[in-house]
């Protein structure tokens, strides 16, 4: 299918492989996991694509099943406020689902990604009648909860190893994004944009947080050592 195309139109039915990495598939009973998976769809996100956009109306609630997207907004003057990146396993936006409002932040890959697509209709559907969805959706709703608390703490520290070690571990984050387990795919750049920072900048956080046995820089990522310490940023310089 043309690259050419909008997302939106690039959409098709997942793979077997691919509904494995769906994390609230295996909560449904057997009729309800049929039909959810008959209604979702995928599309490859290519850099900059854009999932979701301000103002327009909710049609899916999303996911991530490869690569990361970022989700931020505008503001008046024109600057970009970034909000958290999503990895793998992350699922969004189910408080804009709910109440069927226009997305008030955009949504736009950094990398190219597996996005999957679940239609509200068939949102709405499972949380009349799946004891497993609405359990994952509530505790979805207060893991991002906590999770935007901490972002307003970050935003207002002026320590950039502190920013990027707390901005790691929401990245790391085993509720939210189970698909990143303990290597987390993103380049230095992917990760200043995340942040809000240098390219240069972040690289001498990694390096001291290396150093002091948090993390491991790998090939193509960062390997979590210490995800307390970095929660708590103990050894952050």
């Amino acid at each position: 299918m043309s690259n050419d195309l909008p997302l939106h139109q690039r959409r098709r039915a997942p793979t077997p492989a691919e509904l494995l990495g769906i994390p609230w598939l295996h909560l449904l009973l057997p009729a309800e996991q049929a039909r959810a998976a008959q209604e979702i769809v995928v599309g490859d996100a290519l850099p900059g694509d854009y999932v979701c956009r301000v103002g327009r109306p909710v049609t899916y609630w999303f996911g991530v099943i490869e690569g990361l997207l970022k989700m931020s907004s505008d503001s008046a003057d024109g600057n970009t406020m970034t909000f958290t990146g999503v990895p793998p396993g992350g699922w969004f936006g189910e408080g804009t689902a709910l109440k069927r409002e226009a997305y008030r932040y955009n949504i736009q890959a950094l990398r190219k990604s597996l996005v999957a697509g679940l239609p509200v209709e068939t949102f709405h559907w499972l949380l009349d009648h799946s004891i497993g969805f609405n359990r994952f959706v509530m505790q979805q709703l207060n893991e991002r909860l906590g999770q935007f608390i901490a972002a307003r703490e970050i935003d207002r520290m002026n320590n950039p190893d502190v920013r990027v070690a707390r901005s790691l571990a929401a990245l790391f984050n085993p509720v939210l994004y189970p698909g990143v387990g303990e290597v987390l795919r993103i380049t230095q750049q992917e990760l200043a944009y995340l942040v809000g920072l240098s390219r240069q900048r972040v690289n001498e956080a990694l390096a001291a947080l290396q150093q002091d046995g948090c993390i491991r820089v790998e090939y193509g990522g960062l390997r979590v050592l210490d995800l307390p310490a970095l929660r708590s940023s103990v050894f952050a310089r």
